[in-house]
C-alpha cells in the first residue's frame, strides 16, 4: 500500500524528468508577471540557470537526499539576487518570483497528483505534503537570497557612489576628464540637456541612508517632467542629495510638475532647482544654480510643497543678495522703513506691494495675481507706502530689491517689532544706532 512520501517520490523524478521544460514555464511566467525584472538577454540567462537550479534542489529535498535545515539557495540563485541589487531591481521582485515559482510548481504538482492518485484521502495527505515541503524550502530559499540581495544592494552603492562622488566632484571643478569615460562611470550622458536639483530633508525628519523617499522623489519628478533617461542622483549627506535630469537635446520641460510631485508628497523631501543647461558645461551651471537656490531657502522660511527654482530671477536675486548679509539688511532697512519689520501685518504688505511693482504698478493685474479686490490692493499699496516713510518711485531699485530680500531671506533680513534688526551683530538698528553685540 502507497504513502504520502512514496508517492512525494514519484512526483520528484517526473519533476526532475521534465526541469528543463518546466523551467521554461516559470522564465515565462515571471516575463509575464514581474515586469521590474531586467529583460536583457545575460540576466534572463541567469534566471533561467537560478530557476533551474531552484527546481533541482527542491527535487533533491523531497527525494529526502537532504533535509531542510541543510537546504541552501543555489548559486546561480545567490547571484541572480545580487545582479538584481547592482542593477536596482526591488526585492519584492525577487521575493514575488519565489512567490509565482511556488504557485506554478504546486498547481503542476496538484494535478499529478489528481491524476495518479485514485485514494482521496491519499491524496489530500500527499497534497499537504507536498504543500508543507515547498513552503519549508521558500521559506529557506528566499531568506537567504534577500540577504544576499541586501548586502550586495548596500555594497553596490557604496562603491557605485563613491566612484559617482569623486567623478561629480572632478566634473564640477571644471577637471578635464575623458567624456566617455566620465559618462560610464557615473551611469549618466553628459551630451545632451540637463537639471540640475539639490533634495534635502529637515534635520530629523528623515535619513537619506536609505535613499528610498529622496530617490523616490527624484523618480517621480523624472517621469513627470518627460525625462529622456534614468537620473543621476548621487547622496551627499545624511540630509542633503544631488540629481541631475537628462532633459535631452532640446532642455525643454515641464518646470510646473515639480511644484505637483511635491504637493503630491508628504513635505518631509525639499527640492531646488537650477536652469537647465546644455553637455559638460551645462552640467556645472544646472547644478550651481539649484545649489544657491538650495542656499536661499535654507536662509529663508521655505514653503513645504513647493520648488525652489534658480529660473525664477527673484530667486537669482536673492542668491546675490545672500552673499553680503550684513550689507542687505542695511538696503532693507533703508529701503522699506517700518516695512521691514517681521510681523504678519508688515508681511501682507510687502507681499502686495512687491506684486504690484512686478506687475507695473497696475492694480488690476495685481489683484487677480494675489487673489485680492482691486480696492484692498489698492489699500495696501498705500499703507506698504506710509509704512516704508517715501514715495514708491523714490529709490525705486533699492525698493525691489529690499522686497524680494524679504520674500526670500526673511528673518535674516527683517527688523524686530521692537526696531533691531534680527540675527545682526554691530550694525545699525532701525534707530540709526548700532545694534548691541
Amino acid at each position: 500500500m502507497s504513502d504520502p512520501e512514496t508517492e512525494i517520490q514519484g512526483i520528484a523524478a517526473l519533476l526532475a524528468e521534465r526541469q528543463i521544460e518546466l523551467t521554461a514555464e516559470l522564465v515565462d511566467a515571471f516575463r509575464d508577471r514581474i515586469p521590474e525584472l531586467p529583460t536583457d538577454p545575460a540576466l534572463v540567462e541567469l534566471l533561467v540557470g537560478s530557476s533551474g537550479a531552484n527546481l533541482e534542489t527542491f527535487v533533491h529535498l523531497m527525494r529526502g537526499h537532504i533535509r531542510v535545515r541543510d537546504v541552501h539557495a543555489p548559486t546561480a540563485a545567490v547571484e541572480y539576487a545580487r545582479r538584481l541589487a547592482q542593477r536596482g531591481t526591488p526585492p519584492s521582485a525577487l521575493l514575488r518570483a519565489y512567490r509565482i515559482g511556488q504557485q506554478l510548481i504546486l498547481q503542476w504538482a496538484h494535478a499529478q497528483i489528481t491524476g495518479g492518485i485514485d485514494d482521496p484521502t491519499l491524496a489530500l495527505r500527499t497534497t499537504q505534503l507536498l504543500t508543507d515541503t515547498s513552503f519549508l524550502y521558500i521559506d529557506a530559499v528566499s531568506e537567504e537570497v534577500v540577504q544576499a540581495y541586501q548586502e550586495e544592494r548596500e555594497r553596490w552603492l557604496a562603491n557605485r557612489s563613491a566612484v559617482q562622488r569623486e567623478t561629480v566632484d572632478a566634473l564640477l571643478r571644471g577637471d578635464r576628464l575623458d567624456l566617455a569615460a566620465t559618462e560610464v562611470a557615473l551611469g549618466y550622458r553628459l551630451r545632451q540637456h540637463h537639471l540640475g536639483l539639490v533634495l534635502w530633508t529637515a534635520p530629523g525628519a528623515g535619513d537619506l541612508t536609505d535613499l528610498t523617499a529622496v530617490e523616490r522623489t527624484v523618480a517621480r519628478i523624472a517621469e513627470r517632467i518627460g525625462a529622456a533617461g534614468q537620473p543621476l542622483f548621487v547622496p551627499r549627506d545624511r540630509e542633503t542629495a544631488w540629481a541631475w535630469l537628462p532633459i535631452g537635446r532640446t532642455g525643454e520641460l515641464d518646470a510646473a510638475g515639480i511644484d505637483e510631485v511635491l504637493a503630491g508628497g508628504d513635505g518631509q523631501v525639499h527640492v531646488a532647482s537650477g536652469r537647465s543647461g546644455a553637455g559638460e558645461p551645462g552640467f556645472r551651471t544646472t547644478h550651481e544654480g539649484a545649489a544657491a537656490a538650495h542656499a536661499v531657502a535654507q536662509l529663508g522660511q521655505h514653503p513645504a510643497g513647493r520648488a525652489v527654482s534658480y529660473a525664477d530671477p527673484t530667486v537669482r536675486a536673492a542668491a546675490l543678495l545672500a552673499h553680503d548679509l550684513p550689507a542687505t539688511r542695511r538696503l532693507v532697512l533703508g529701503a522699506l522703513g517700518d516695512l521691514a519689520e517681521d510681523t504678519d501685518g508688515a508681511a501682507r504688505l510687502r507681499e502686495t506691494l512687491l506684486a504690484f511693482v512686478e506687475e507695473r504698478e497696475s492694480y488690476v493685474a495685481t489683484a487677480a495675481r494675489v487673489h485680492l479686490h482691486k480696492n484692498t490692493v489698492k489699500y495696501r499699496v498705500d499703507r506698504a507706502v506710509e509704512a516704508r516713510g517715501k514715495p514708491l518711485g523714490e529709490e525705486r531699485l533699492d525698493l525691489e530689491l529690499a522686497l524680494i530680500a524679504c520674500k526670500w531671506l526673511g528673518p535674516e533680513v527683517l527688523v524686530s517689532a521692537g526696531g533691531l534688526m534680527l540675527v545682526t551683530k554691530g550694525y545699525p538698528s532701525k534707530s540709526g544706532t548700532t545694534a548691541p553685540g
